[in-house]
C-alpha cells in the first residue's frame, strides 16, 4: 500500500509539474504559440509520454481546475439540506479568495484566467470541465431528471457569480471593494435556488 502511495504522488507530481511548465510557456507567449512539443522539451519528456498524461493541449490548463471538477459533488454528499451545503461552500471559498470564485487578485491567477477567458480553445474546453461537473452533481443529487434540472441551475449559478467577480477583478478594482457585492450576491443566488428547488435532497438522504 505505501508503494501504491508513493506512485501515485510521483503521478500527480508529474501531472503538476507538467501543467506548471505548460502553463508558464503559455502566459510568456500565447497558447496558440507554443506547441506541445516544446512543452513535452521544456518539461523533459517524450511527446507521447506527454500525451499520456495530457489527452489534448487545453488540459495542460484546465489540470489546474482538476480537484475542483468534483467539488459541488463532494460537498452534497450526505448533506440534508444540499443547497445550504452549496451556499457555506461558495461563501467559504470568497472568503479565502479561491480563484475559482474569480474573487482572487493575485497578478498570477488575473494573468492565469486571461489566458484561459482571452483562448478561444480553452474557453470550449472548459465548458467539457462544467459539464462533467454538472453530471457529478446530478449523481449526488439522486440521478434522476430532477436532480439533473438542478444540477443544472445550480452549476450555472456558481458560473456566473464566478464569472461577474473576475470581470470586475479584471477591471481594476480590489478584493475588499468586490467582496461585499459578491458575497450578497451570492446569497441572494442562493436564495433563488432555495425557492425555485423546495425539498431538494442529496442521493444519501432521500
Amino acid at each position: 500500500m505505501e508503494e501504491m502511495g508513493l506512485r501515485e504522488r510521483k503521478k500527480q507530481r508529474m501531472y503538476q509539474d507538467v501543467s506548471d511548465t505548460a502553463v508558464r510557456l503559455f502566459l510568456e507567449r500565447g497558447f496558440d504559440a507554443v506547441s506541445v512539443a516544446e512543452v513535452a522539451a521544456a518539461a523533459g519528456i517524450s511527446k507521447p509520454t506527454l500525451f499520456r498524461y495530457f489527452p489534448a493541449k487545453e488540459d495542460l490548463v484546465l489540470y489546474r481546475f482538476a480537484d475542483h471538477e468534483t467539488e459541488a459533488a463532494r460537498v452534497v454528499a450526505g448533506a440534508a439540506e444540499p443547497l445550504e451545503a452549496l451556499r457555506r461552500n461558495f461563501l467559504d471559498g470568497l472568503e479565502r479568495c479561491d480563484p475559482v470564485t474569480g474573487l482572487n487578485d493575485h497578478p498570477a491567477v488575473l494573468a492565469f484566467h486571461r489566458l484561459l477567458y482571452g483562448t478561444p480553445a480553452l474557453a470550449a474546453r472548459l465548458y467539457g470541465y462544467l459539464e462533467r461537473s454538472e453530471a457529478a452533481l446530478a449523481e449526488a443529487l439522486g440521478g434522476g431528471l430532477d436532480a439533473k434540472l438542478a444540477a443544472g441551475q445550480i452549476t450555472a449559478v456558481q458560473r456566473i457569480l464566478a464569472l461577474e467577480n473576475w470581470r470586475r477583478i479584471a477591471a481594476g478594482e480590489g478584493v475588499e471593494e468586490v467582496r461585499p457585492d459578491a458575497v450578497r450576491a451570492a446569497e441572494r443566488a442562493f436564495g433563488r435556488l432555495t425557492a425555485g428547488l423546495p425539498g431538494l435532497r442529496g442521493a444519501e438522504t432521500e
